[in-house]
């Protein structure tokens, strides 16, 4: 424990250190066109994934990539459990646009960029407007060729934790016309919300196949597809001998 604990505290170091400093160095790329900012932003977080296994131990495996765009607009709605997922999309589709809390847009440097890519500010205290604005919004970064990156939850969950899908997926790809691309991820096991323990292991992000359903059932069939891909995640850091009575029950 004495390791894992100088181990979290290397990582929380080197990971708001560098990514404070690299935010604030940054600053004059906002005066310059928006291709240097994306790029910054995906050497950022390319530097940021290489620190987690740096300092802690993290391995990251992606599978289903073959399911991500190279190029052109996309619709991804993926589990969030942790802020790693804030991050790895720069790292996995050329021009990601996150669906996120407009409050954000407030944070110092962090948030002049995300307003300057621009990502899509909701403000979920403003209801159906709000829901029309982010419509809007996602058509205008589609028709640039941009990928939307939205959590269908509205907000992170532990391991384990079910809530239940918000509807803004469904207006979203009913209105650009795209299938939704669901993705699963254990990231919550190894960097836990608000959680100064960062823990070693083989942190996985699942892509699956894309979703093609009338409007009426695609909340339901993103909801199964998704959570079912949860389960045989697993939690990996439970006792191996607990994980096999799991199985040979299921």
């Amino acid at each position: 424990m004495p390791m894992l604990v100088l181990r979290s505290l290397l990582f929380n170091l080197a990971f708001f250190g560098f990514g404070g400093g690299y935010l604030i160095l940054g600053v004059p790329l906002l005066l310059g066109p928006r291709r240097l900012q994306r790029r910054a932003m995906r050497w950022m977080a390319q530097a940021l994934v290489w620190i987690m296994g740096w300092s802690v131990g993290v391995k990251i495996r992606v599978t289903g990539r073959e399911h991500l765009p190279v190029e052109g607009g996309a619709l991804i709605a993926a589990k969030h459990q942790s802020a790693f997922d804030t991050v790895i999309w720069f790292t996995l589709v050329p021009d990601v646009a996150y669906v996120m809390k407009k409050e954000l847009f407030l944070i110092p440097f962090y948030g002049w960029f995300a307003r300057r890519a621009p990502m899509i500010g909701v403000d979920r205290a403003a209801g159906g407007r709000a829901m029309r604005q982010m419509i809007r919004e996602a058509q205008e970064l589609t028709r640039q060729g941009r990928q939307i990156v939205i959590f269908p939850e509205g907000t992170r969950t532990s391991p384990g934790q079910r809530v239940p899908y918000q509807p803004g997926v469904v207006a979203l790809a009913s209105t650009l016309k795209l299938p939704v691309i669901p993705v699963a991820t254990n990231s919550g096991e190894f960097w836990g919300r608000r959680n100064f323990i960062k823990r070693p292991g083989v942190l996985e992000v699942r892509v699956l196949p894309p979703l093609v359903v009338p409007r009426e059932e695609l909340l339901e069939r993103l909801e199964d597809v998704i959570e079912t891909e949860q389960l045989k995640l697993g939690r990996h850091d439970a006792p191996e001998p607990a994980r096999q009575r799991a199985c040979s029950r299921s």
